[in-house]
Parts: C-alpha cells; sequence; structure tokens
C-alpha cells in the first residue's frame, strides 16, 4: 500500500479517529485548566487600595491602626512619608484586602502624594474637628490629590470627634457647615468619627466598600446637632 494514502497511524487506528480523540482531550484539558484558574481567582482576595491624605497631627495612622488592630495609642508618632496596613474582610464568602496607604501631613511628603492617590479606589480626605485650620486645608489637599487620581471615591473625615462634642454649640455648628459644604462640593460622604471612643470607625470602610462595590447599605445617617455625622446616601 502506497505510504500516502495510508488511513491509518503507526498504532494501527484510523487517523480521523485519532484527530477526534485529540480533540476531546484538548477540550476536556482546556476545561480544567479553566475550571482551576476560575478556582485560583477565586480563592485570591480582592484588593481596594485606600488613601488617607491630610494635614499631620489629625489622627490618620491612628484611624489605620484603629481599623486594623483595634487598638488606639494616645502617644503621637509622627509618619515620616508613607505608613502602609493590610486588613482582611470578607463579604459573601469573597475574600477582601484592604490595601491602606497613609501619607505623612508635613508639607515634604507631597512629593510621595502619587505612592498613596495612584491606583486608589478611594481617599479619605481627613482633617481635625478641633483645628479649623486643617479642614480650610482640604481644599489643597483635594486639589493636588485629583491631579494624580480622578476617579477614586472622596471621602470627607472629621477626626477627634469625641473632643469637639465638648466644644460651644455655635463653634460645633460653624465647623460642621462648612464640612458640609465641602462634602457637598467634593460629592463625597462625610463623616466625623473618634479613633479613641471608637465611633464610626468601622462605619467608614463599610461604606467604602459600599461605594466601591455598587452594594445597598443599610447604616442609618446620622445628621442631628451635636451628634457624630454620618451623611453618605445623596452625595
Amino acid at each position: 500500500m502506497d505510504r500516502a494514502s495510508s488511513s491509518y497511524t503507526r498504532q494501527g487506528e484510523p487517523s480521523g479517529s485519532r484527530t477526534r480523540e485529540q480533540r476531546e482531550q484538548a477540550y476536556a484539558q482546556e476545561r480544567a485548566e479553566t475550571q482551576h484558574a476560575a478556582e485560583q481567582a477565586a480563592d485570591e482576595p480582592v484588593v481596594l487600595k485606600v488613601g488617607m491624605v491630610g494635614d499631620s497631627q489629625i489622627g490618620k495612622t491612628s484611624l489605620m491602626v484603629k481599623y486594623v488592630e483595634g487598638s488606639f495609642d494616645e502617644d503621637y508618632i509622627q509618619t515620616l512619608g508613607v505608613n502602609f496596613m493590610e486588613k482582611t474582610v470578607s463579604i459573601r464568602s469573597t475574600d477582601i484586602t484592604f490595601s491602606i496607604w497613609d501619607l505623612g501631613g508635613q508639607r515634604e511628603f507631597v512629593s510621595m502624594l502619587p505612592l498613596v492617590s495612584n491606583d486608589a479606589v478611594a481617599i479619605l480626605f481627613m482633617f481635625d474637628l478641633t483645628r479649623k485650620s486643617t479642614l480650610n486645608s482640604i481644599r489643597e489637599w483635594y486639589r493636588q490629590t485629583r491631579g494624580f487620581n480622578k476617579t477614586a471615591i472622596p471621602v470627607l473625615i472629621g477626626t477627634k470627634y469625641d473632643q469637639f462634642a465638648a466644644f460651644p454649640k455655635d463653634e460645633q455648628e460653624e465647623i460642621t457647615k462648612q464640612a458640609k459644604r465641602f462634602s457637598k462640593a467634593m460629592h463625597a460622604p462625610l463623616i466625623f468619627c473618634s479613633t479613641s471612643h471608637s465611633i464610626n470607625v468601622q462605619k467608614i470602610f463599610k461604606i467604602v466598600l459600599a461605594k466601591a462595590f455598587d452594594l445597598k447599605c443599610t447604616l442609618p445617617e446620622i445628621d442631628g446637632p451635636g451628634e457624630p455625622i454620618l451623611l453618605y446616601v445623596d452625595v
């Protein structure tokens, strides 16, 4: 028989049958690899980068440590450059890791702002409720940060609410009104928190999570006089 016209392989199998087998094996292997890749992807946590910016000594690092480790240290430790911490939470059987980047508030560290803001899903613009100057600084922090990241979810955070609550009512009203104006202009949720008294700390990151994935958030808003503001729905 002419070799060129032979319809059999060296193993004595019809060549057409051999091709079908190979196709079936290749298809089965492809499905197995796809399933394996999907399982691996499911096992890998989703990472949400969150940047924290604002003047020095306003409580950025304290908030990060409180959320990640659950602890609070009254001793002030200056952030030299950038601090970084992670916390993984589980939502509907999916692991989500908050990658939190804290920028030192001194002006010499502004050059490191891209490191904190680039690729961030959300940016916390933070100020000290007891120092109005730190709220005034938010304009410049917002302007500079938006230059590096125009899509991150902005959140306006007022810290040290426990001390702020002892202020005269007229001073509280003045700061609160200005903070509301800023948050409206920024289209940002507004949250007053206290790290030392564990007020609204967890809620900040629950709101970030809900905004990032367009999930329904059932946290009740707080907007009463003298209360720790929590506004996030119509922003």
